[in-house]
């Protein structure tokens, strides 16, 4: 279910007109919006938004401490993922029926939207990964923790990251220990948050409106 043009319209046009596109603006309220939507209903307490399901899960790998040359307990990853992640120099070990993997992977689709929300926050894994994508505007991922340091890594792994907001223009870290070795451009456009938060909040409310309109059929 993707949003009607009248609300894509409504959300493109607030956007624009604040004349606030990209992810390094102070004043933004897209990208801190879909952050509290995120966390509200996964009940996790740190979220980092990245621009693709990919970029998603380098950054969880990256929260967790996993770089070149580890291995990493992950969950079933397709082909594509495997491979990245492969290419990253880290070897990606499935986790069993007994082993808790290090991030959890979850992909929300517009049909199932709650289900798979609710799912992440069921997890068990240090850090979650939602892929964004299928709800229809372009890559969009995320990260969902409860653990302040790997939202810190994972930030950082994106060029501009919080941090470097505050002290890009004094040349100064503020936090040396989590610089990477290499930046990434991961960041999420407000453009496209914006869209994919309108587009989330229509999904879970259809999927409310739909629980409840079959529990009165059934009563």
């Amino acid at each position: 279910m993707k949003m009607e043009s009248i609300d894509t319209a409504m959300v493109l046009n607030r956007i624009l007109t604040s004349g606030i596109v990209m992810s390094i603006e102070k004043n933004d309220k897209e990208l801190p919006g879909l952050e509290r939507l995120l966390s509200k209903h996964t009940s996790r307490s740190e979220v980092v938004l990245l621009n693709s399901r990919t970029a998603a899960v380098h950054a969880a790998l990256a929260g967790l401490g996993k770089g070149h040359g580890e291995n990493a307990l992950c969950p079933e990853l397709d082909e594509e993922l495997r491979a990245f992640v492969t290419w990253l120099g880290i070897t990606p070990d499935e986790a069993g029926e007994e082993e808790t993997p290090g991030f959890d992977l979850v992909t929300v689709t517009p049909e199932h939207a709650s289900e798979r929300i609710a799912e992440a926050g069921r997890s068990t894994a240090a850090a979650v990964v939602l892929d964004l994508t299928p709800l229809g505007f372009g890559p969009a991922g995320a990260v969902v923790t409860d653990l302040r340091r790997v939202r810190d890594r994972a930030e950082r792994l994106k060029i501009f990251g919080a941090f470097d907001l505050r002290t890009m223009w004094t040349q100064r870290e503020s936090e040396p220990d989590l610089v990477p070795g290499v930046q990434f451009n991961y960041r999420l456009s407000p453009l496209v948050a914006g869209c994919v938060r309108m587009a989330l909040m229509q999904a879970l409310s259809a999927d409310k409106a739909s629980r409840t309109s079959g529990t009165g059929v059934n009563s």
